[in-house]
């Protein structure tokens, strides 16, 4: 009978191959905390810079929001009140002067049949610096007013129509009379 005795306290285990992996991962993961560690301090370095150019920003804002409400007071005081109403008024009169009546004209006759007849129009500047028409047209009968109205409506200069009245031919006027409002794309 033969006895195995083993005098080691520990017995021979093959961990080597599980020692490489670990050192190769510790390795990996040293290596990785490095990156990290630097673009931590790239991203904070950025962060700051960013930092300081929104403080930037907001002092200059703050400058110009002083600096309006000190041009805001001055033109609220009682004796520039007159040469802001003047200014206001200028402006207006100079917008209304800008609509080219002749362009106007120009691109109403390429969608405005031949028996229909323009008896007014007045454009208007909305607040939104776009063109508004309102025009009293006239024609013998209905049909040609509604091919106008087509014809608007597809044109790439006038935009929707609204018929606003309608009056029917009377013993003084012989045509009907259509009250009409579009929309003009005529650049200011």
């Amino acid at each position: 009978m033969r006895l195995t005795i083993n005098l080691a306290t520990e017995p021979f285990r093959r961990e080597r191959p599980y020692l490489v992996a670990a050192w190769a991962l510790g390795s990996l993961l040293t290596v990785t905390l490095g990156v990290f560690t630097y673009l931590a301090l790239l991203t904070d370095d950025l962060t700051r810079e960013a930092r300081a150019e929104v403080q930037k920003a907001e002092q200059l804002v703050r400058s110009l929001a002083a600096e309006q409400a000190r041009l805001e007071a001055v033109l609220r005081q009682p004796e520039n009140s007159e040469v802001i109403e003047r200014s206001i008024f200028l402006n207006q009169l100079l917008l209304r002067k800008s609509i080219s009546w002749t362009r106007m004209f120009s691109d109403l006759e390429k969608v405005i049949p031949h028996s229909v007849r323009i008896i007014s129009i007045r454009p208007q500047v909305t607040p939104e610096n776009q063109v508004y028409l309102e025009m009293v047209v006239g024609a013998q009968s209905s049909e040609p007013v509604v091919e106008m109205l087509m014809r608007l409506e597809s044109s790439p200069q006038f935009g929707a129509t609204q018929v606003n009245s309608m009056l029917p031919p009377s013993q003084t006027e012989p045509l009907y009379r259509y009250r009409v409002s579009v929309n003009y794309a005529q650049k200011l």
